[in-house]
């Protein structure tokens, strides 16, 4: 069941796809409590949006009589916290970000969870018994408030001189006059991590400010002339596709260029070009091993939904997630294993 993941990103029909995708936008927590049976996750803030739009999706394939066959869920990241997941589970924290939804993944089960949605890759200290399942491609560029002091274009040096207090005012970087303000995510996102892993692996220095929900502009300290922010590519063009909530948007953050290469392309939707370089990640599913190749009810559930043949890798999961701003992996890059 391991792959390795193709590097291509496939051509996409992105107006076709879109036409079969539900008009109005699904953020929210499970409307009820999940059964005991129920496939459920949590985690990543970048693509929690985009689940719960999975979840609409794939529901509505069941019939109402099916009272068999797990229902799929997904809860955000942030919300009132502690949650309990799903009926007769533990009572835990909300984990925010990828790498609390992997944590909290590893120190439950599937009666409590079944898996997290994660936009970081495995690393290291990540157990071995630990799934990672490809879906989609994603970038990460940084963000600057419209009408601030920030140049369009950075370089990766420019972005390392700022995170680590090399350079502190905009002017030193070819912007306006006025003092450079770094943020990062909060810690545990994966957006965080991979930022800094993509910059040459930074130790954020002592100017920088940690804290702002990923992916969201409407942070007031993000309306400030000097603030830049790491943002993913694929949330922001969902964002502009209209899936939204007045916390779950752009603000007055606008993506900007990284070694002259723009993350968007004049459309509006994700660069391959960009996706494809150094700042391109792939999205994973966090699922444990012994879950995944079970053959129980639960196992089957969790490749029918996540597999290479599952529901998110066939035509209306993949509409889903050009919907929501993504890019589809090709052929066998969906539903593969990468650690």
């Amino acid at each position: 069941m391991r792959h390795t993941a193709a590097k291509a990103l496939a051509a996409v029909a992105f107006t076709a796809a879109l036409s079969t995708v539900a008009t109005v936008p699904a953020m929210a927590d499970p409307a009820a409590l999940p059964a005991a049976k129920d496939i459920v996750g949590v985690g990543s803030d970048t693509t929690q949006a985009l689940f719960t739009q999975f979840s609409t999706d794939y529901n509505a394939t069941l019939p109402a009589t099916d009272t068999t066959t797990p229902r799929l869920y997904s809860w955000d990241a942030t919300g009132t916290s502690p949650i309990t997941p799903k009926s007769g589970g533990s009572t835990i924290a909300r984990p925010n970000g990828s790498g609390a939804g992997i944590s909290a993944l590893n120190a439950t089960n599937n009666l409590t969870l079944d898996f997290a949605r994660s936009s970081r890759a495995a690393q290291s200290t990540d157990p071995a018994s630990d799934d990672f399942v490809a879906f989609a491609k994603d970038a990460v560029t940084w963000s600057a408030p419209t009408g601030g002091l920030a140049p369009a274009n950075l370089t990766t040096a420019n972005l390392v001189d700022i995170y680590t207090c090399v350079k502190t005012d905009w002017s030193q970087l070819g912007g306006g006059n006025g003092a450079i303000k770094a943020y990062l995510p909060q810690s545990g996102s994966g957006t965080r991590s991979f930022f800094l892993q993509a910059i040459g692996n930074v130790t954020p220095g002592a100017c920088v400010v940690s804290g702002p929900e990923e992916n969201e502009g409407t942070d007031s300290r993000l309306t400030d002339p000097g603030a830049v922010f790491p943002y993913s590519v694929g949330h922001y063009v969902g964002q502009l596709n209209g899936h939204t909530t007045s916390t779950d948007n752009r603000g007055s953050l606008t993506l900007r260029n990284v070694n002259g290469v723009a993350p968007l392309t004049p459309t509006n939707t994700l660069s391959p070009a960009f996706a494809g370089g150094s700042y391109g990640r792939v999205l994973f599913n966090v699922l444990r091993d012994g879950d995944y190749t079970a053959t129980t009810t639960q196992g089957t559930a969790l490749r029918a939904i996540f597999g290479p043949t599952g529901w998110i890798c066939g035509p209306t999961g993949r509409a889903d997630i050009i919907s929501y701003g993504f890019l589809p992996l090709p052929g066998a890059g969906c539903g593969a294993i990468i650690h």
